[in-house]
């Protein structure tokens, strides 16, 4: 078979992802796909993967992937002929601690509320399901009975069977040499049997994904590790198939393989590997065994399988697999390089994943978008930061270990810190701030920590520390650091027609005006919302999510056709802070600028704090009232210094979190997203109806059949402690699960967001499952503080 000279889009690599990829581009009408794998399918990883499918996952859509990817391979049999090895015994996790017992009930909570069966069984039970478990330390369990188990080879060999019967091709043996590009965008690749001019390429090249983005200038932060699982001769009490055995307090999954048992690991810090140990010629390979490092996790395995001690083993397997910073897949068309698609950094789970992601990448491919909101795994989600070796080589390995933690709240990753300081680091470090990291950036979570915090699902350690922080906002003055958020110039004489047409709001206020404004899609739900400050008549500063800037970035310039504009990103060139609070306005006028005490709510002006030029403007996203002062980041220490000798006190991220949650302001990523319009929000009111922008018909359209669900959960108990996507009940039916979840000081009560599916839910009393006890909760339209909003507006 010749190498085509053109195709639309040609798929890179003969994986899972790959594979899944092609064949639902096919189902899509991309006939002419085509598929190049530099050795044989499945060779890289896929072939060596113990291939679980278990559906439950920490979000709504990424189980709804999952679901698609057991759908899927039930049927491909009947579809293809090929056998697929779908064996459905379903899992049963085990907790050996309390801490464990209350994840996996929350588990079982959020499976419900996603749809998915499980349930919480007793010990003997557990016991019964799987004999030849030591239950001693055991004290809970639960079962899901639809998950399953797949055969890699011949779930992929279906899959291009069925792909090739819709006409797509599969090239194997045809090691891509180059990535051609023209302007940033993909023009074609170059290959061993000649060259493939082409207008998408989706990289599905696993292990080896960051230096294959690398030949198209994009970053692929991805690196493998080393990854164990222990294989054994057939030994009595395994007849037939078991369920998959999840014992994640000692590290472990266990099923039965052949007669024998299958033990692998995610030990708490794995074995990473250098680029290019694995070359062109890692074929079906495998590594060394290495019984030294695998011994800890053989002890635990010896504790829960008191028969493994006798049984005979067959192998140590040490399979390669990637990871990624944040233990996440990379999905969807990168930042630097248009027509570049992601499907790798699949973590492990890309057998569970790849049904349902490849159908997803196809998806975005042929719509521009997933088929569901899928930010989680954005491909433009990372930091340049994140794609050093240094980085990786350190990070990998513990997102592997992090596969069965506790999901503790607040928890934190420990290596590969301090890749970004803020301006007021050294000032933040002697208030005694505990830093968390996003996009690299080190912000303060809270201040005043003298010791580090226990992780736990009670009221955290830091309760009190919020606390003070909120109360001296609401009593006295606070501030917040914005400085990581992202900030783009926009310049030119087209700065107001592009805006206008880019941004839902009315963007063509006066000079000296800000404008929070939704950015749309076509079909009219959120890409991003921002706030931007209209400096002169030819420039606009548009304020962006921390870990938004790439992807937002990206967005603007690709819409910017036709507009006389420069897009440049300024984020490092400005620090800026928030000083809320009633005494803001004296602290803001003993620092030189009284002048402000007289701007307008959502209006900006120049001034001079401790005679620093500022740009501040009238508004607060906590509820208090204040200014969001913009300064030169060289000159934010003095600033500080200024306000804080004043009497303001730094507040931290997580005194933010719950005041703009009593507030009932929504937040990208949390519950706002590509499958979420305005209306549902709640925040139609703030988009224009007046002129034409991106996804203004589609909005149109949506208002006549959705409705609000967005509502503020105020939580009757004080002792509950809600951490978010619970599910809501009315009496014995899920209307709704919480978005983000925390306690409101000012209220003196826990707290959520959530979407609520329900008619007239205003007012009803209904009840929150948190970790199977069923708590009181009230659900209303207004946010729970100050409804009229006029504290914050001064």
């Amino acid at each position: 078979m010749t190498l085509p000279s053109h195709a639309s889009v040609v798929v890179i690599g003969g994986g899972i992802m790959g594979c899944s990829t092609l064949y639902h581009l096919a189902k899509m009408g991309v006939s002419d796909a085509i598929l190049l794998e530099r050795n044989k399918l499945t060779s890289g990883t896929t072939w060596h993967s113990a291939a679980q499918v278990r559906a439950l996952r920490h979000s709504q859509n990424l189980t709804r992937m999952i679901q698609y990817s057991v759908d899927l391979y039930s049927k491909l049999e009947q579809e293809t002929g090929q056998n697929v090895g779908w064996i459905q015994k379903g899992s049963l996790s085990i907790a050996t601690n309390p801490d464990r017992l209350t994840h996996i009930k929350r588990q079982e909570a959020l499976a419900r509320a996603y749809g998915v069966r499980a349930e919480t069984i007793s010990v003997g039970e557990a016991k019964e399901r799987w004999p030849l478990m030591n239950a001693e330390d055991v004290i809970g369990a639960v079962w899901s009975p639809d998950d399953g188990r797949v055969s890699p080879s011949d779930v992929c060999a279906a899959l291009v069977k069925g792909a090739k019967t819709l006409g797509a091709k599969v090239f194997e043996e045809t090691g891509v040499t180059g990535i051609l590009t023209e302007n940033a965008k993909v023009i074609g690749v170059e290959t061993s049997q000649g060259t493939v001019m082409c207008d998408t390429i989706a990289l599905c090249t696993g292990l080896w994904s960051r230096e294959a983005g690398a030949m198209a200038g994009a970053e692929v932060p991805a690196l493998a590790c080393e990854h164990f699982y222990l294989l054994t001769k057939p030994i009595d009490g395994i007849a037939g198939n078991m369920p998959t055995l999840s014992d994640h307090d000692n590290h472990l999954y266990i099923r039965d393989d052949s007669g024998g048992l299958l033990v692998g690991c995610f030990e708490p810090m794995g074995k990473p590997i250098k680029p290019g140990v694995l070359d062109e010629n890692f074929e079906f390979g495998l590594l060394g065994e290495d019984w030294e490092h695998f011994e800890p996790m053989m002890m635990n395995a010896l504790h829960r399988l008191p028969a493994l001690e006798h049984a005979e083993v067959k192998m140590l397997l040490n399979g390669p697999e990637s990871f990624t910073p944040d233990g996440m897949f990379m999905l969807g068309e990168t930042a630097e390089t248009k027509g570049l698609f992601l499907g790798c950094g699949m973590n492990s789970v890309g057998l569970a994943s790849g049904g349902g992601a490849g159908m997803n990448l196809a998806h975005c491919i042929v719509h521009g978008h997933t088929a569901y909101d899928l930010g989680e795994a954005d491909a433009k989600r990372f930091a340049p930061i994140y794609n050093s070796l240094d980085h990786l080589m350190a990070r990998a390995p513990e997102i592997l270990g992090t596969h069965y933690d506790i999901a503790y709240p607040g928890k934190q990753l420990k290596t590969a810190r301090g890749l970004r300081a803020m301006p007021l680091d050294k000032e933040y470090k002697a208030a005694g701030a505990h830093f968390t990291q996003v996009y690299g950036w080190e912000r303060p979570a809270y201040f005043g920590k003298t010791a580090e915090p226990r992780m736990k699902f009670e009221r955290p350690d830091w309760f009190e520390n919020v606390k003070a922080e909120v109360m001296a906002a609401h009593e006295k003055a606070a501030i917040f650091d914005a400085s990581p958020f992202g900030k783009i110039e926009v310049h030119g004489p087209d700065a107001e027609a592009f805006l206008q047409k880019t941004c839902a709001s009315n963007m063509a206020k006066t000079p000296g005006s800000a404008i929070y404004t939704a950015v749309l899609n076509a079909r009219g739900t959120y890409e991003s919302d921002i706030t931007a400050h209209r400096i002169a008549d030819d420039h606009y500063r548009l304020f962006v999510g921390t870990n938004a800037i790439k992807r937002d970035l990206a967005w603007f310039k690709r819409h910017s056709d036709g507009f006389d504009v420069t897009l440049t990103d300024s984020t490092e060139d400005y620090a800026v802070l928030g000083l809320m609070g009633p005494e803001a306005a004296r602290i803001i006028a003993e620092c030189g600028a009284a002048e402000l005490n007289e701007l307008g709510y959502f209006k900006v002006g120049p001034a001079y704090v401790a005679d620093c030029h500022v740009r501040a403007v009238r508004m607060s996203y906590v509820g208090e009232a204040g200014w969001e002062l913009t300064m030169r980041a060289e000159n934010a220490r003095k600033v500080y210094a200024a306000l804080t000798a004043a009497g303001a006190v730094p507040a931290g991220m997580f005194a933010q979190t719950s005041m703009r949650v009593e507030k009932g302001f929504a937040a990208m990523g949390h519950e706002l997203d590509s499958d979420v319009t305005p209306v549902e929000a709640g925040l139609d009111m703030m988009v224009s109806k007046k002129k034409d922008f991106i996804g203004s018909d589609a909005l149109a359209t949506r208002r006549k059949t959705v409705k609000r669900g967005l509502m503020t959960v105020i939580v009757e108990n004080d002792s509950a402690n809600p951490l978010g996507h619970e599910p809501i009940y009315l009496g014995d039916k899920i209307i709704g699960h919480t978005t983000t979840a925390t306690y409101g000081y000012r209220i003196g009560k826990p707290i959520a967001l959530a979407y609520v599916h329900a008619e007239d839910a205003d007012g009803v009393n209904a009840e929150i499952d948190i970790a199977g006890v069923r708590f009181p909760v009230r659900l209303q339209n207004a946010c729970a503080f100050d409804p009229s909003g006029l504290r914050m507006k001064g």
